[in-house]
């Protein structure tokens, strides 16, 4: 059985916040949200469509849901820094 990988991924919202989620499915996952069958957060009209902008690959659930966990903590400034930090490494 090959090793299922775990992503932590964040979005775009239409209202220009940010959306950091779980998934072991990015594709699957974005048309989710754009469906307004994914997250609460994601389901007003408002908030979509959104875009994936930033994603990172882990090897366990546990890694993944950490990293989306420590994101949903930061400020609007702080989760800029992250991304424009993590622009060119560990994203997908």
């Amino acid at each position: 059985m090959a090793a299922e990988n775990h992503y932590f991924y964040v979005l775009r919202c239409n209202d220009q916040s940010f959306y950091g989620g779980y998934t072991t499915d990015l594709s699957r996952r974005v048309l989710e949200h754009n469906k307004g069958i994914g997250a609460k957060y994601t389901r007003p009209a408002s908030r979509r469509p959104v875009q994936m902008i930033h994603a990172e690959s882990f090897s366990t659930r546990s890694e993944a849901t950490q990293a989306e966990a420590a994101f949903k903590k930061l400020s609007r400034k702080k989760k800029e820094d992250y991304l424009s930090s993590h622009s060119e490494s560990n994203v997908i």
